[in-house]
């Protein structure tokens, strides 16, 4: 029987942690995996901070795995979601939708190219990466696929096939074929090359997999333009040109998979591909367009969408209530120039990050755009020998600290920092204080070599 829960001193709902996870092992599938030797519940947010069930107060660096990109609990989106929700909560498409279509408008805006003029809602990234295949495969008359190595494209039958990771794939049976080639890895070349002497070799070899891997006219090549799960990978920053110009060559389609880049997180531009320059055929977008109100979609051209010839609905996505939400996170992120903070302070902590490397031999490398932030640990430099078992413990003491951090990588090894972009240089400071006590105390336990 389940333990009935307890009321805080805040007036909140409070439950016991460890009748929580014995309920959740009980209850969800084995796979939903959760953090920490102890696992916590979320129980409050305000701002870039968050409490735990126990009243526990902790910098969150992660927000919802990229997601909660202006902060918990904001007034100003909080509030006209309400009145939405007064309103009326949900209609279906087959309705007009004030919201829906305000924000259409917006996303096509941002884009701010006059070919991506059509956007089509959905619940999540992995549903829009459902619909960038589809929309290509209709277009291109083929099911053959293009992905990058480490890369992570959602968890729907399609996109498994394309997530170019074991631990991540329960299934390699698919409904599309997927080729993949080698991702731009530069810290861990998949080629055994370094940059820029390689004369972006992984790049120029998507022309080889086209030509040995495919029927010579695969509908479309997807990627990350930061590889997420993959642990924050960048690319060199004339990657994409040349994948372009390979892809146009052969009539191939780009997909690029904005879900964790878009609304300006990476400082630079709203959406990665505008800051490698290089126009797609179509992007896909999610988590933090909603600041964690479930929403996703794509926004293509009008040919491309024009495509589709039979009845098409979503019964939730771009619902009026994530689309409200949606509409007044974009303006908050806007009136906050949270953009400009995130290339700001995410140059700043990525400089402090750096000092913390040079100290520490547990960390290899040090990565990102604005605030979207790698950092791998190895258990030795010379060799890269990924420091897969030390990460798990890094998270733990950094709970204990009052830091939340995320974790990815191929290996496992790198830790992701994506906090809200409403931090300041202070709580960048504390993270890397943090972090820097931290890998002291596991080098200090001898264990590296």
């Amino acid at each position: 029987m389940a333990t009935a829960p307890e009321v805080n001193t805040r007036g909140t709902v409070t439950h016991n942690a460890a009748d929580l996870l014995r309920r959740q092992r009980e209850s969800l599938f084995p796979s939903v995996a959760l953090y920490y030797e102890n696992p916590i519940e979320i129980a409050r947010g305000d701002g870039f901070r968050v409490w735990d069930g126990d009243g526990n107060e902790y910098l969150d660096f992660f927000g919802g795995i990229v997601t909660v990109i202006s902060g918990h609990a904001i007034p100003e989106i909080i509030g006209p979601v309400q009145e939405q929700l007064a309103a009326v909560s949900h209609t279906s498409t087959l309705f007009l939708i004030p919201s829906q279509i305000a924000l259409a408008e917006q996303i096509i805006d941002r884009a701010a190219d006059p070919a991506l003029s059509r956007v089509f809602f959905t619940n999540s990234g992995t549903e829009a990466n459902e619909a960038a295949f589809t929309l290509s495969a209709i277009a291109r008359g083929n099911p053959e696929f293009i992905a990058l190595r480490h890369s992570y494209h959602g968890r729907s039958f399609a996109t498994l096939a394309a997530t170019g990771q074991s631990t991540w794939r329960p299934t390699s049976i698919s409904g599309i074929n997927v080729s993949y080639v080698g991702n731009p890895y530069c810290y861990r070349c998949p080629y055994g090359k370094e940059y820029p002497s390689c004369d972006l070799f992984c790049a120029k070899d998507v022309e080889a997999v086209i030509q040995t891997a495919t029927n010579g006219h695969p509908a479309a090549f997807i990627a990350e333009s930061v590889q997420g799960v993959g642990g924050f990978v960048v690319p060199p920053p004339e990657y994409f040109g040349v994948v372009k110009e390979i892809l146009d060559r052969y009539g191939v389609l780009y997909i690029a998979d904005e879900v964790q880049t878009a609304w300006g997180r990476i400082g630079e531009a709203e959406f990665g591909w505008q800051h490698f320059g290089v126009t797609p055929d179509m992007f896909v977008f999610a988590k933090g367009l909603a600041n964690g109100l479930p929403i996703g979609g794509i926004c293509t051209t009008d040919a491309i969408a024009g495509g589709v010839r039979t009845l098409d609905i979503s019964t939730f996505g771009g619902n009026p209530i994530s689309s409200t939400g949606a509409l007044a996170n974009l303006a908050y992120l806007t009136t906050h120039h949270l953009r400009e903070n995130a290339k700001v302070v995410g140059d700043y902590l990525m400089d402090r990050l750096r000092e913390v490397q040079e100290r520490h031999p547990l960390v290899g490398d040090v990565r990102g755009l604005g605030l979207m932030i790698g950092v791998e640990l190895v258990r030795n430099r010379a060799t890269k020998e990924p420091a897969t078992a030390y990460l798990a413990r890094v998270q733990n003491l950094a709970k204990e600290r009052g830091l939340v951090i995320g974790k990815g990588g191929f290996h496992g090894n790198t830790l992701r920092l994506s906090p809200p972009l409403t931090i300041t240089k202070t709580e960048a400071d504390i993270c890397v204080r943090v972090l820097d006590e931290v890998f002291g105390i596991i080098e200090a336990e001898g264990a590296l070599t």
